[in-house]
């Protein structure tokens, strides 16, 4: 299948379940995992159970709606963060789109000047040393300081986009220990970057590069009542609709 079908599948999919109410902000929510036959959320949830259904929705939303609006090539997997967890949790999970499969479920750290064991501050500025919510667009790799790292690209204007010009980019760091995590209370931080595990960097780098998607959730009222990334589904409703055959199926 080419990429190209994959997101048309993906796109039918999202458009197929049925639409949620809106909460007080105005966002679109496609959690409710409908019944009959599985869907792309419904197959990945079950494997990642403790990824709150409501964030992986927004996370399939928002990267269905880059894809058809053209901001970015079909994406075959998706890295989705929920910043709402501690870090003391797992709270990075990798799928394959392609294969409605879990790759990778991981601690990931967040920005020293974002909190403590709970991020609850957010920034798209240079020196903030905090972390950028919104959904990014994977690019190249390189060696530096932090060794094998990943760069991304913030699409969302005023919110991510600035990620380049800051060097916010995935990489591997020793403050990112599990167990060191359970004892002092939270895991190490970085100055921005979604650092990840020595151990799993490399793999997780470089199931993640060039021209693959990555969506950093926190329920930030503001980001989720204006980012374009939720607002694409009832279009994309509708355009599924008119494209069925009469008394299809």
């Amino acid at each position: 299948m080419s990429p190209r079908s994959v997101a048309f599948s993906l796109l039918l999919a999202l458009a197929a379940a049925p639409l949620a109410s809106a909460n007080d902000a105005g966002m679109p929510i496609s959690a409710q995992i409908p019944a009959g036959a599985p869907d792309l959320l419904q197959r990945l949830h079950a494997q990642a159970p403790r990824l709150d259904a409501k964030v992986l929705g927004l996370a399939l939303d928002a990267a269905g709606c880059a894809a058809e609006s053209g901001r970015v090539a079909p994406a075959r997997r998706l890295a989705v963060i929920d910043y709402s967890k501690p870090s003391t949790e797992p709270r990075l999970w990798v799928f394959d789109l392609r294969d409605a499969r879990l790759l990778y479920a991981e601690h990931v750290a967040h920005g020293r000047r974002s909190g403590e064991n709970f991020a609850t501050a957010f920034s798209n500025q240079d020196s903030s040393h905090q972390t950028s919510l919104g959904l990014f667009a994977t690019a190249e790799t390189y060696v530096g300081g932090n060794g094998y790292s990943l760069r991304m690209d913030g699409l969302e204007p005023g919110i991510n986009d600035r990620a380049r010009d800051r060097a916010i980019v995935m990489h591997g760091a020793p403050y990112v220990d599990p167990v060191m995590a359970q004892r002092q209370g939270r895991l190490g931080r970085s100055l921005g970057c979604p650092a990840v595990r020595p151990a799993v960097a490399q793999q997780v780098i470089d199931t993640l590069k060039d021209g693959q998607l990555l969506f950093a959730y926190y329920p930030d009222q503001q980001w989720l009542a204006n980012s374009t990334f939720f607002r694409c589904r009832a279009g994309l409703a509708s355009r599924a609709g008119a494209a069925r055959p009469a008394g299809g199926r």
